[in-house]
């Protein structure tokens, strides 16, 4: 393939990535978690928001990548489970949540509301992804310790992926109706 033909295709993906970041970042303000107080009511265990929010995707995204696999319509791409650099970037993940109170998403879409303290946060993502950068050679030593392969929450159980998507669906369902119980009852 040439430059010339490759181009549409790196042009559309660009494009399409920056219509999805924007719905998405207009469902994260929307959804309530692109607030502060209630991002740091969900550290706190005191506003079950952000909870609903992620596991309200997590059931409408599982069932509906479920379906468009099933379909022939999307594949797969797992992930290789590295516990080192998977435990290294929870704790680095965690540490700028709780610090800041916002994650990188929920960051850039308070930016965008207007919530200038999530500049921060922000800034740190961009000095961040440099210090990355420069520090890949070293961390891709680290990406192999630990290395369990492409390991899913099914192929861990020994469970069929629709047996385990229907159970915690189900759970996740639930779970979202007491955390939600007072709000609508």
């Amino acid at each position: 393939m040439t430059t010339a033909e490759t181009l549409p295709k790196k042009t559309t993906s660009i494009l399409s990535g920056l219509a999805f970041g924007v719905i998405f970042g207009f469902l994260l303000q929307k959804g309530g978690v692109a607030d502060y107080d209630v991002l740091i009511g969900s550290l706190r265990l005191t506003d079950p928001t952000v909870f609903t929010v992620i596991l309200t995707a997590i059931v409408v995204g599982s069932i509906a990548s479920a379906l468009l696999r099933r379909f022939g319509l999307a594949r797969a791409h797992t992930k290789p489970t590295h516990y080192a650099s998977n435990v290294i970037g929870g704790l680095l993940f965690g540490v700028g949540f709780g610090l800041l109170g916002y994650c990188p998403g929920t960051g850039a879409a308070a930016l965008g509301q207007g919530s200038w303290d999530a500049a921060y946060g922000v800034i740190g993502l961009i000095a961040g992804s440099f210090a990355y950068a420069v520090a890949f050679p070293f961390l891709k030593k680290l990406n192999g310790s630990g290395d369990r392969g492409k390991l899913t929450v099914p192929t861990a159980l020994h469970l069929p992926a629709a047996v385990y998507l229907g159970v915690s669906s189900v759970a996740f369902l639930i779970i979202l109706y007491f955390l939600n119980k007072d709000a609508v009852g």
